[in-house]
């Protein structure tokens, strides 16, 4: 099946603009100009067609290779997973529900292995290309989603968001993107990272399209929501590099009248042992739902990930009930400062890396890294929506972040914090 579906056309190259690319609704996918194996794993025109017609009717959709697609292998960004992996025999809800939509899919794409890095790169298949920004990472674990929207292949990127992974392609590639309301979309069909925050997520290039999804994979949530008001922390936004604080103070100093914004306190001080539990959780589950296999495969994997794994390997039940309590702490903290007010702060720490210094790693990726998670995980632990918005800056892209209330998804993807 995947010699009679997959089609390949000229490759798509790194250094491609998004303008390049820029395709109509109605076009992409069925007259795509090419296929990169940075970006995709299979690629038709369809891959998959819809089996219904609604909202998405004529939108196309790129798959995070983690998705469950009947009569198609999942392959998790691991070549000998791929090779081993049975073909599916049903799919994914999430991606059902795209299809009774409207929406066909138009190929598989590409995601760091096991879905357990925030960067984009993997050893095995290279790295898709940014086209925001040619020079740099595009952004994980849903960099071929982010990559095939922000090229114009796809209007829809489907992927997952555990500890940004939906967040940060979308803020290093000019995108809007959502990580949904923890349990509020199955993540049945989905290759688990860590089920305590795992997420199904989306990019989109526009406000419009990422709301008209959030409609189909959300349809019992609120389409209105009365925030009282926004916040942020200028010890949250302090994270940041410099250039990255600046754009998302202007967006603040520039708030809409509608919706009131006020400054709170909190204490960032906090956050590095709140990501420390929340990684150890996340390590904990993630070898229990991957260990087994990996002990017969540690050769198989990228000497990032399989670092992470070797850590989350050594983890002990009395480092797991320590975590427990902290992000139980935490948690209670998150909800007592925020209520039912929208959280407003930068999506990532930095703008997306340069693609050599992010290749060699060290301690200037480590600690973007670090202060990234510090401000991703607030939506993690709390299980709060989270939508990313890009800031109109001259260079590298900037996402701003609004993280809302639980279930207030729909009404999230709607509300304009970057102006448009």
């Amino acid at each position: 099946m995947e010699a009679i579906t997959r089609r390949r056309f000229f490759a798509v190259t790194g250094t491609a603009t998004a303008g390049a690319f820029a395709l109509t609704r109605a076009a992409t996918s069925w007259a795509a100009p090419g296929f990169d194996g940075t970006v995709w794993r299979e690629y038709g025109t369809p891959l998959v067609g819809p089996t219904g017609s609604g909202p998405l009717t004529g939108d196309t959709v790129a798959i995070k290779d983690l998705y469950a697609l009947a009569g198609h292998k999942v392959g998790a960004g691991n070549e000998v997973w791929l090779a081993q992996a049975p073909v599916e025999t049903s799919t994914a809800p999430a991606v059902a529900a795209l299809l009774a939509g409207g929406a066909a899919v138009a190929g598989i794409s590409r995601t760091d292995e096991f879905a357990y890095s925030l960067a984009g790169t993997n050893g095995h298949y290279g790295t898709p290309p940014n086209p925001a920004a040619p020079e740099r990472i595009p952004g994980g674990s849903s960099s071929g989603s982010a990559s095939a929207v922000a090229l114009g292949l796809t209007t829809i990127g489907l992927g997952t968001d555990t500890g940004g992974s939906i967040r940060i392609p979308s803020s290093y590639q000019g995108l809007y993107g959502i990580r949904t309301t923890h349990g509020a979309i199955s993540v049945d069909g989905l290759i688990p990272l860590a089920p305590s925050f795992d997420t199904v997520g989306w990019m989109t290039r526009d406000r419009a399209e990422l709301v008209k999804v959030a409609g189909v994979l959300e349809p019992d949530l609120p389409a209105v929501v009365p925030f009282p008001r926004a916040v942020y922390a200028d010890s949250l936004i302090a994270l940041a590099d410099p250039d990255v604080a600046s754009a998302v103070r202007a967006a603040i100093a520039d708030w809409p009248a509608e919706l009131p914004i006020d400054r709170i306190e909190f204490d960032a001080g906090q956050l590095p042992l709140w990501v420390k539990a929340f990684q150890i959780r996340q390590g904990w589950e993630a070898w229990r739902a991957h260990g087994a296999w990996i002990d017969l495969h540690w050769d198989a994997l990228n000497p990032d990930v399989r670092s992470r794994f070797e850590a989350a390997a050594a983890r002990s039940a009395e480092e797991l009930s320590g975590a427990d309590a902290v992000l139980a702490s935490a948690r209670a903290t998150i909800d007592a400062a925020l209520g039912d007010a929208v959280l407003i702060l930068p999506s990532a720490s930095s703008v997306a890396p340069p693609r050599d210094s992010a290749a060699l790693g060290g301690e200037v990726i480590e600690d973007i890294r670090a202060r990234t998670f510090q401000l991703t995980c607030l939506a993690g632990i709390s299980g709060r929506p989270a939508v990313s918005s890009p800031l109109p800056v001259a260079g590298p892209p900037i996402g701003i972040c609004a993280v809302g209330p639980r279930n207030s998804d729909r009404a999230l993807a709607a509300l304009p914090v970057n102006g448009s």
